[in-house]
């Protein structure tokens, strides 16, 4: 398949976990390596192909966009959430107009990565829309930065995915990016609502796939994970 050339990226959360770093500023504009973690995911959507991003803002969302205004290798549209904090689903729903027709990313910005292979070209690879609704990019639990939890899925031979429900724990987490037609929001209600639903509806069919990054995954959702992830990133 062809590399999406557009991207939703979900820069719109309160960061209220990341506070008081986020006092000033919108979670997407911390900094964690020197480079503001909006930017860090921007650059692998530019090396991936990515030729438009569309960014939603509602968070210090003025101070975002001057921001974003600066950057001269990928075109930036936003979608304003300034009235409304949409969630993940609703965020995807309003931007629909803005997305285009074809396949696109969604990326949230709060992950870095250090790659070994080449992780969003294995999600490019693994993504059918004849087959999937969805395909997600996992990590491994094992070595992950910032993320404590029992993790979200189990993965088949052949990439489908199953959600972990009451099982105590399972080997992968969504780390951040998936690829999905644009209108698969639409389908959601009206205002806020999380795409989780949907996911577990696509999973239900067969139709939830993902494949699993080689690299070390960081979840910087809070200062304690940003300092991490700075060692990290600093070897």
């Amino acid at each position: 398949m062809t590399a999406p050339k557009t991207a939703m990226v979900l820069a719109a959360g309160l960061g209220t976990r990341m506070r008081p770093l986020t006092d000033d500023r919108p979670k997407a504009l911390v900094e964690v390596g020197g480079r503001a973690l909006i930017d860090h995911v921007l650059d692998r959507l530019v090396a991936a192909g990515v030729e438009t991003a569309v960014v939603n803002v509602h968070w210090f969302a003025d101070r975002l966009e001057q921001h974003l205004s600066q950057r001269d290798d990928i075109r930036i549209i936003i979608s304003d959430e300034r009235a409304e904090l949409l969630e993940t689903g609703g965020g995807l729903k309003k931007a629909r107009a803005l997305l285009g027709d074809e396949p696109v990313f969604v990326a949230n910005i709060d992950s870095v990565w250090i790659d070994r292979g080449d992780a969003l070209a294995d999600l490019v690879r693994l993504w059918n829309p004849d087959r999937m609704d969805v395909a997600l990019l996992l990590a491994r639990r094992e070595g992950a930065i910032g993320f404590e939890g029992a993790g979200d899925f189990s993965v088949a031979e052949d990439g489908q995915l199953t959600f972990r429900d009451e099982r105590a724990e399972v080997p992968y987490a969504y780390m951040g990016v998936h690829i999905c037609h644009p209108a698969y929001a639409d389908q959601g209600p009206d205002g806020a609502f999380s795409l989780s639903p949907l996911w577990r509806a696509s999973a239900e069919e067969g139709r939830l796939f993902g494949t699993v990054m080689d690299g070390d995954w960081m979840h910087v959702g809070d200062p304690v994970a940003r300092d991490e992830a700075e060692k990290k990133l600093k070897g």
